[in-house]
């Protein structure tokens, strides 16, 4: 790992929460429940640890019972400049998918396109690009 990554507790939902961000961003997704664990602290197939690895990298787990799950409040996902133009108009359009549009990814006064999008699990992504040169 050569940056922070993201690691979210979600509710009970990682598994079809990682396998969403699988089918928006592609990449090797791996799925380990708490029975592959051994832990006792919940379902046996609830996910303990779950990675996507790929252009986009998330890893994420599901809440023991009693340990708090995604509450993110001020953090935007930043996916600017991480893709082509036509790359980031389908992962925005994806992640919109029952999730809720904050700024269309459009372009913007300074010359950038940008948008937001909080999806269907509760993340705030800023995704945007740079004009083309001319």
């Amino acid at each position: 790992m050569t940056a922070p990554q993201i690691y979210v507790t979600f509710p009970g939902t990682a598994r079809e929460a990682l396998s969403f961000y699988a089918d928006v961003f592609g990449g090797e997704l791996s799925l380990h429940t708490y029975e592959d664990f051994g832990r006792i602290d919940g379902p046996p197939n609830a996910i303990a640890h779950g990675v996507l690895d790929g252009v986009v990298a998330v890893m994420g787990s599901d809440a023991a019972p009693g340990e708090p799950s995604v509450r993110i409040e001020g953090v935007r996902l930043s996916l600017l400049g991480t893709a082509d133009a036509q790359v980031l108009h389908t992962w925005f359009d994806k992640l919109a998918a029952g999730g809720q549009i904050v700024d269309n990814l459009s372009p913007q006064p300074w010359g950038a396109s940008d948008g937001q999008v909080i999806d269907r699990y509760g993340l705030h992504w800023l995704v945007g690009y740079e004009p083309e040169p001319e």
